[in-house]
């Protein structure tokens, strides 16, 4: 195998891919990038069985092959080259040699044929969605997901397709957020999965080079590969498309609408910004909690611990009876943060109840966000 590279195309591919990688010792070859030089490409693929991923970077291909190489090695090492020019050549022995005007690297590999294939999807229902539109919508609830390992079904994004409607959903137990689509589905595209957080994570770091994503999925997968724009891919260098196939996350979700409060609640329009600064602010002092008091067309928010005490005001649209509940500040800043509107709703009843960051977006191409966060009782 012999190709030349551009060494920034060489390097966008690599990170993409090395945070791929299994830590199964029994299984080194994990620890590895798939190579594949194939005519005017080369192919990485990294898998740690459960989330596998393959993308396309254009090279100069003089002689066809394939080989593994240490993954995060390799990107440290290409990272670092200081010419544009990379040139790649591999032997049967699997030793790799990276050149460049003054840079030999001799790297030893494993044997391309002991690498694990990328698992087929069969039986699948399968749909398309752009890729903002759903990396907006993954940013907006993942920020719930739970990091608790007895709770694994709640360590990831329930994703459920209905015939009008994609929800995707997050929760810990204590916060719970929901992003609403409206999208027509196909009979044979409806369903719901739960996607794992590592490929949650993987998903909101695709490349910027295509606008459309597939989505297929089975009782046990989900594949999802990206189309590359023609347009883009000669400033990033990346071809064809972008594919990762990953394990779902096996049981059945909680019923999330029932946490949803179906009350008549007080509300408020907030600036996003400005809310987020001031519980920033606040929560320097605090020990885990926040509490906002909410009166005539203002609202303060105050902090307390033993270090001592702060408090902020804000303006806000609210004209009602003056209201009192307090928050751990981490799961308000959490939605502020992953929100991208200016101005959101605050829902709030006492301090018994839950608060409830809602945005219903003018238009209805854009998804409708929800998020309930459980208070701390101020007694």
């Amino acid at each position: 195998m012999k190709f030349k590279i551009n060494r920034d195309h060489f390097s966008s591919g690599l990170q993409l891919v090395s945070s791929v990688v299994g830590s199964r010792k029994t299984m080194p070859i994990l620890q590895n990038v798939l190579i594949e030089a194939r005519q005017d490409t080369i192919l990485l693929t990294t898998t740690n069985l459960d989330l596998g991923i393959k993308c396309s970077v254009k090279a100069d291909i003089s002689e066809e092959g394939s080989v593994t190489l240490p993954v995060k090695d390799l990107s440290r090492i290409v990272r670092e080259l200081a010419d544009m020019e990379v040139c790649v050549e591999s032997s049967e022995s699997s030793k790799s040699t990276i050149t460049t005007r003054g840079s030999i690297f001799n790297i030893i590999g494993m044997d391309s044929k002991e690498f694990p294939p990328l698992p087929e999807l069969e039986d699948r229902k399968s749909t398309e969605i752009g890729r903002d539109e759903l990396t907006q919508m993954l940013k907006s609830v993942s920020f719930a997901q739970s990091v608790n390992e007895e709770r694994y079904m709640l360590k990831g994004v329930f994703f459920q397709f209905e015939q009008d409607m994609l929800s995707l959903v997050a929760t810990d137990g204590r916060r719970l957020a929901v992003a609403n689509k409206a999208m027509k589905s196909e009979e044979n595209a409806q369903g719901e999965f739960i996607l794992p957080s590592l490929t949650v994570n993987e998903l909101e770091k695709l490349p910027k080079s295509g606008d459309k994503l597939s989505i297929s999925f089975t009782d046990r997968q989900v594949a999802i590969e990206l189309k590359v724009s023609s347009t883009e891919e000669e400033d990033q260098g990346f071809r064809g498309s972008v594919y990762l196939v990953s394990k779902v996350v096996e049981g059945k979700y909680p019923n999330y609408k029932q946490v949803i409060p179906k009350d008549d609640f007080k509300s408020a329009v907030i600036e996003r910004e400005l809310m987020q600064e001031c519980v920033n602010r606040a929560a320097l002092v605090s020990d885990e909690r926040v509490t906002l008091k909410l009166k005539n067309k203002e609202m303060e928010i105050s902090g307390q611990s033993i270090l001592g005490d702060a408090c902020e005001s804000m303006p806000i649209i609210y004209e009602g009876e003056e209201s009192t509940v307090s928050f751990n500040p981490k799961f308000l800043l959490d939605p502020l943060r992953a929100i991208q509107k200016d101005q959101i709703n605050l829902e709030f009843r006492d301090d018994m109840s839950p608060g409830v960051f809602k945005i219903e977006p003018e238009d209805k191409e854009q998804p409708s966000i929800l998020c309930v966060v459980m208070p701390i009782r101020t007694d």
